[in-house]
């Protein structure tokens, strides 16, 4: 890619916070027994040959830090270049709960200013897809417009993506709430590097706005497009779709499309040893990460690195996180367990698949 800087906004909160995200931002949140959310756009944007790459951080930063650490296990620890982790800010008054809050644009805009990149691809961290950014700055750059947007037709409702109204080939306006047929906004976009540091001039007085809150009344002086692509596209801000898009994981087709051989997904390597399948123990239609034991049943989940499963225990419809241990005849049914989680011989958790069930972490049930 050319004359290109990526920007990760993860300073924002779920809407509709669980347990999940109690001790964690988003973008931190375990999916898929080895990946953290913060994967997808990080392993997006260098994929697309994106080396100098921003991450602006919550006040909750310690996990985010945990796993990026300096860049090195996706190629970004360089001497030109590489990752630069900064410092958010408070929220704003925003009751949307903005992804690209203009203050932390503004607080950060140094970042912007010492680099001499044409375009600037910024991205939040809470829908999950593996795509070419290059296609998207292509677009950019032949339309000539200020800002484009990565959009995608909806099948369904989604009430936390934004729709995106087009008019003439440009966006004339944005809506909360996502419906059949609507295009919805991926959270994802590229502007041009010096049109955003005149625009974060121009709204500096309404900082605690997101970006497109504050542009929406300018759209008409301000170039903004979009680029509609077809793609597997994974929403997450709540424990709800969290379970949802988990359980997609199971499923072939979506794997092949997320998890592209050309574009690998990249995140935090682990030195684990491979999973040991007692005698006995039966595992159907899951995803189970490495490290982990196994000599009970387990059928449509998808375990994380190090769990116990042990005789007689049974994890049916479950995500299960790292560390934990489903000891003898317990049996946890359509539920989220976090992390270090002890479930005791002979409990019985069960949820619904409409009603997940979620225990936080570290601790005795």
């Amino acid at each position: 890619m050319l004359s290109a800087i990526g920007l990760i906004t993860t300073n924002y909160s779920m809407k509709n916070p669980s347990v999940l995200s109690k001790y964690r931002p988003a973008a931190s949140v375990p999916f898929m027994g080895r990946y953290r959310l913060i994967d997808f756009p990080l392993s997006n944007m260098v994929n697309a040959g994106i080396k100098t790459m921003g991450v602006i951080m919550p006040f909750n930063y310690r996990s985010i830090m945990d796993h990026l650490h300096t860049g090195k296990d996706w190629g970004l620890d360089r001497k030109l270049g590489g990752l630069f982790l900064m410092p958010g800010s408070a929220f704003g008054t925003s009751r949307k709960g903005p992804r690209f809050l203009l203050r932390d644009l503004i607080s950060n805009r140094v970042f912007l200013e010492r680099d001499t990149a044409s375009n600037v691809v910024v991205s939040a961290s809470n829908i999950i897809y593996n795509y070419d950014y290059r296609d998207l700055v292509k677009a950019h750059v032949e339309s000539g417009a200020d800002i484009t947007l990565l959009t995608k037709t909806y099948s369904c409702e989604a009430e936390d993506v934004m729709s995106v109204y087009t008019e003439d080939g440009r966006v004339r306006g944005f809506t909360y709430g996502t419906h059949f047929g609507d295009e919805g906004f991926l959270d994802c976009f590229v502007v041009n590097r010096t049109k955003l540091l005149d625009l974060l001039e121009r709204y500096a007085n309404v900082d605690y706005l997101d970006l497109f809150e504050a542009i929406e009344a300018d759209l008409g002086q301000i170039d903004v497009r979009a680029k509609r692509v077809d793609m597997y596209t994974g929403t997450i801000f709540d424990a709800r779709t969290y379970y949802k898009r988990s359980q997609e994981m199971l499923n072939p087709d979506v794997i092949a499309d997320l998890f592209n051989p050309k574009r690998t997904i990249k995140t935090k390597s682990h030195d684990n040893p491979p999973t040991k399948y007692e005698r006995g123990s039966r595992v159907t239609n899951s995803i189970v990460s490495g490290g982990c034991r196994v000599a009970g049943s387990v059928a449509d989940s998808i375990l994380s690195r190090s769990v116990t499963v042990e005789p007689g225990a049974s994890v049916r419809g479950c995500v299960i996180l790292t560390r934990c241990t489903i000891c003898r005849g317990a049996r946890v049914e359509n539920a989220i367990i976090d992390r270090d989680n002890v479930i005791t011989a002979g409990v019985e958790l069960r949820g619904t698949p409409d009603s997940v069930l979620v225990k936080e972490k570290g601790g005795l049930s």
